[in-house]
């Protein structure tokens, strides 16, 4: 089979090596246009494109697959099948009729729960145990088509996005694999998603990095844990913004906000339920240090408040 790649980033990467060194031919690549990052804001090409590129395979980065024109790559370079992880595009019917066999999507999360654009986010947020990766058959809905293979990994305790992202994104590479080979011998079994427990994962808003010491210190931590590697958490202090990368609910009580100690093994801060022990802190224009390095240059002292937002 001819396979068609759409993905953008280190996610998607990971299933386009998979596929490669499965074996599979891959004629044509589709990924986002090049995007300004780093301090220069130098435009840099996506991960995908990077593999794709490695391996001699062509690119085509639309900024739509809207009209013909921007679908004419795809129409023609004869793919049986589109693989779809982390693209960042909607794609039109027209695209998902084109090739001969459809669009699968590597998702990550157990659908329906979880169903758009952070959906290994939110799971650590909401405190679920357990997520994983599902293989659906695309269709024009937000990630509602049928599902086709589906694997579940547990949320361990310690499991940030970061950490979580490589293992999903491992098995995602490994299932979608067993989907392609299983498809070239024939369908496979769908099975319609459930009405229930539908949940939405909502792209990650930079401003929701702003801590509420009011919520309770394991609402917050898991947040911590969501929230990294971005946006990271933030509070205010003494009119600087500091950002929060890790830590953990523990004991304590006091006003929200209010820090109840500040030594090596942290910055306790007193929330609406419990405290929260902050362990990897960063001042504007440093890098993360845990938090008797950070203290040692950012005076902080049992008493001092982090401000609330109104």
């Amino acid at each position: 089979m001819k396979i068609a790649f759409a993905g953008t980033p280190e996610f998607a990467a990971v299933a386009l090596r998979a596929i490669l060194a499965a074996g599979f031919e891959v004629p044509l690549v589709l990924t986002q246009p090049d995007r300004p990052a780093g301090r220069g804001m130098q435009l840099q090409p996506s991960a995908v494109k990077q593999v794709a590129l490695e391996h001699g395979i062509a690119v085509d980065q639309p900024e739509k697959l809207r009209t013909s024109e921007q679908q004419a790559a795809l129409a023609a370079c004869g793919a049986d099948v589109l693989v779809v992880a982390a693209y960042g595009l909607i794609l039109p019917q027209a695209v998902l009729d084109l090739p001969r066999l459809g669009c699968l999507n590597i998702h990550g999360s157990l659908l329906p729960r979880w169903r758009g654009a952070a959906p290994i986010h939110r799971a650590i947020e909401a405190g679920d145990t357990e997520t994983g990766i599902t293989i659906m058959q695309m269709e024009a809905g937000l990630d509602t088509g049928p599902m086709l293979l589906k694997r579940a990994v547990p949320i361990l305790p310690a499991d940030t996005t970061a950490s979580l992202h490589d293992t999903l994104a491992a098995l995602g590479g490994e299932m979608i694999v067993e989907a392609l080979r299983a498809l070239a011998q024939g369908p496979l079994p769908a099975t319609i998603q459930p009405e229930e427990g539908v949940t939405y994962a909502h792209k990650i808003d930079k401003a929701e990095s702003q801590f509420d010491f009011r919520q309770s210190a394991e609402v917050l931590a898991r947040k911590l844990r969501a929230f990294d590697p971005f946006p990271g958490g933030a509070a205010n202090i003494a009119g600087t913004t500091l950002k929060l990368w890790a830590g953990e609910a523990t004991t304590g009580a006091g006003e929200p906000g209010t820090v109840l100690a500040a030594d090596a093994a942290g910055v306790v801060v007193a929330c609406g339920a419990g405290a929260l022990r902050l362990t990897v802190l960063q001042k504007p224009g440093s890098k993360r240090l845990p938090a008797g390095d950070f203290l040692r240059g950012f005076a902080l002292t049992a008493g001092a408040r982090f401000d609330l937002p109104a």
